[in-house]
């Protein structure tokens, strides 16, 4: 089998790195948790082979709508997924999923519906949609062995990843670096520093969130004054610490187990705090093609999938993590059941985003997937 490494995630120049207008929905199918079938909804007994047959029936085609950073940040996992089910033509969207959000809801609202399966960060859409009643209960294989964090009880969504974000530095630094977040303010950092902005991304956003409660909004101004660079995308942090233009990167994705651009060291230092979440992802109802969205679901959380997480971490309970790593739900600085509930809470995510930018500045920049429009994938 063909899998998904670490260094499909992000990508460093040519260096690899691994109120809605839901009121016009036509009528959607009345939620699981109205009807009460959604508890009776078995958990898939049909190998993959067999679900690759009918997804081959259906037409082959699968559409997903991946929140991510840039165009090419799941080119790994299409490339596994084909290789792998070589009769399926997967196109996969990359996107700010506070886009690819809106954007399904357009697409519902209009009956011009074109992803079969969200995969989003914007974990507050799904709990949404499922009371709306625009997600298919479905259970893949491996649901009953994800942690309950990771898994909606009726089925309505599933956690495919846990990603997390932290802090990191030039690997060179070794011990000189910044020891915790709290050493970010040192003066010797002035100018040295790039993020992501917190008012531009909500994980970004919850991170920030968590420093200022644990430091102090003296420390957030202190940080401010170190005049840090700040870009739109996640992935940009570690860009910039992998090619030298900066020394320290905060708010991105990292690896414990192995790091996911040369040169890179991502820090989560215990006792300080870091943020991790599950990924969520679901089948809608109305899919063009769910067949093949059931096939996809079942691959994500498939063993051997799970087992190449890039950073080392499973939402599977029966899946041990990459070097000696404790399970996440096991590490209280990942915050795992926080950003669940800081999500849910949109007016409290504004009050911080615009707290932020009083500090920082408002958000510049095109957005680092590019434009895409209302239908891509179409």
């Amino acid at each position: 089998m063909t899998q998904i490494d670490r260094r499909g995630v992000l990508k460093v120049g040519g260096a690899v790195l691994g109120a809605t207008a839901l009121s016009a929905l036509a009528a959607p199918a009345a939620s699981a948790s109205s009807t009460g079938t959604s508890r009776r909804v078995r958990e898939e007994g049909r190998t993959l082979d067999a679900l690759y047959a009918e997804a081959r029936r259906e037409g082959g085609e699968l559409v997903v709508y991946a929140g991510g950073d840039t165009p090419d940040q799941q080119d790994a996992t299409k490339a596994a997924f084909t290789a792998q089910f070589p009769g399926i033509r997967l196109t996969m969207v990359v996107d700010y999923s506070k886009y690819h959000d809106v954007r399904v809801d357009n697409q519902l609202a209009t009956r011009s519906l074109v992803p079969d399966v969200v995969q989003l960060q914007t974990l507050q859409d799904f709990t949404r949609w499922k009371q709306q009643g625009v997600l298919q209960p479905y259970k893949p294989a491996g649901f009953s062995a994800l942690h309950p964090s990771f898994r909606d009880q009726d089925g309505a969504w599933v956690a495919v990843a846990v990603y997390a974000f932290s802090y990191m530095h030039q690997a060179s630094l070794g011990s000189r670096g910044p020891a915790t977040p709290r050493d970010l303010v040192d003066p010797r950092w002035r100018g040295a520093i790039a993020s992501s902005y917190p008012n531009d991304d909500d994980a970004a956003l919850y991170l920030y969130k968590l420093y200022a409660e644990t430091y102090g909004w003296d420390w957030v101004r202190r940080l401010a004054a170190q005049a840090p660079q700040f870009a739109r995308g996640t992935n940009t942090p570690i860009e910039a610490v992998a090619s030298g233009r900066k020394v320290i990167g905060v708010a991105g994705a990292g690896s414990l187990t192995a790091p996911l651009a040369p040169g890179v060291q991502w820090v989560t230092p215990a006792g300080h705090p870091f943020m991790a979440w599950g990924q969520r992802a679901a089948l809608l109802q109305g899919a063009p093609h769910p067949a093949a969205a059931k096939l996809y679901l079942n691959w994500m959380l498939s063993v051997p999938v799970q087992q190449t997480s890039f950073n080392g971490w499973s939402v599977r309970t029966d899946v041990r993590p990459a070097g000696n790593l404790a399970p996440i739900w096991k590490n209280p600085d990942a915050h795992l059941d926080g950003f669940p509930r800081f999500m849910a809470d949109r007016a409290e995510v504004e009050r911080w985003r615009q707290t932020f930018s009083l500090y920082f500045g408002e958000v510049q920049g095109a957005p680092s997937p590019g434009v895409l429009g209302l239908h891509p994938g179409r």
